[in-house]
């Protein structure tokens, strides 16, 4: 498959873009990541007309209302800052990003937990860069992480699922899909939004039934809300299992009770934390292929992501 774009902030690709004139190269974004994802670089404070090297910047004010002043000399940036994204912005709406990997603890691409300090020098709370903010508040929909978070193998693996997620759905739109598409796109979907959110499967489904009762428009809107909504929240260990009985449930017939014993003992054991997902996974992979069941084989929870990545091979 053809890369997909990703913002990413300059300096984690090696760019020597930073205040002190360095860099913060993350291999695993640039050398992993960069495997799958096209990467759009974006550094607010140089491209924004700042020099590099140049004096460090921080947030000053309150966690509502705070302005973006250099360290030592008290210099407001925030004019400066806000007259970038009004036109940064705009650019990056036609470059149709499916996920953004911010530098965490910047006043300008922190996403989370930013220092935001009182004129008299104290921090008194914290938030998101200045970028960052306006980013996140003119495209909720889009994937996005920092660098640090990424070291989470949950976080890590849920942003990844969401970016290919997002790239899934839009290039699905580009198609015109018909209202019995998006009913295939919801069948195959089914099992990887029980895993994230059951709450959220229960409502594509009676959204996917309303079918053309109402304008197809309206009923499209519906589903990519809940969809990409339902997939912020984590697969946790009860999700995966709960999915995991749910696959074994389509062999009633075909097992063997030896066979469906050894399925049950890899679940459970997947469920005491002693083996990873890809474990049971596999073995349920190998019974799907052996008895042809093509609705399981459609279904993404099995393949979210490219397996080499290795996401699920933690515990």
């Amino acid at each position: 498959m053809s890369k997909i774009n990703v913002g990413v902030s300059t300096c984690l690709l090696g760019e020597s873009v930073r205040y002190d004139g360095g860099h913060k190269l993350d291999r695993y974004v640039r050398d992993v990541l960069g495997e799958y994802f096209e990467y759009y670089p974006v550094c607010p404070e140089q491209e924004s007309g700042m020099p590099t090297p140049r004096e460090a910047m921080r947030l000053v004010g309150d966690e509502e209302n705070h302005r973006l002043l250099t360290n030592k000399t008290g210099v407001d940036k925030t004019p400066m800052m806000k007259s970038y994204i009004d036109k940064k912005l705009p650019m990056l709406e036609k470059k149709e990003l499916h996920g953004f990997i911010f530098k965490k603890d910047s006043p300008s691409s922190g996403l989370y937990r930013v220092k935001i300090y009182h004129e008299n020098g104290n921090p008194i709370g914290k938030g998101s860069g200045m970028f960052a903010a306006a980013y996140k508040k003119a495209f909720p929909n889009i994937p996005a992480e920092e660098d640090g978070r990424l070291n989470d193998p949950h976080l890590r693996e849920n942003f990844i699922v969401r970016v290919f997620a997002h790239h899934r759905w839009k290039e699905f739109l580009k198609k015109d899909p018909s209202v019995g598409e998006l009913v295939e796109y919801h069948t195959r979907e089914k099992m990887l939004m029980m895993a994230h959110s059951v709450e959220h499967y229960k409502t594509l489904g009676k959204i996917t039934a309303l079918g053309s009762t109402i304008p197809k428009e309206e009923l499209f809107a519906k589903f990519e809300k809940e969809y990409l909504e339902g997939l912020t929240f984590h697969a946790t260990v009860k999700k995966n299992t709960n999915v995991l009985h749910h696959i074994l449930g389509y062999f009633k017939k075909e097992l063997s009770p030896w066979e469906k014993q050894e399925v049950l003992e890899l679940v459970e054991r997947y469920h005491r934390r002693e083996v990873p997902l890809v474990v049971p996974l596999t073995l349920l992979n190998h019974f799907i292929r052996k008895y042809e069941k093509e609705y399981l084989i459609k279904q993404r929870y099995l393949n979210p992501h490219p397996s080499e990545l290795m996401l699920r091979n933690f515990g």
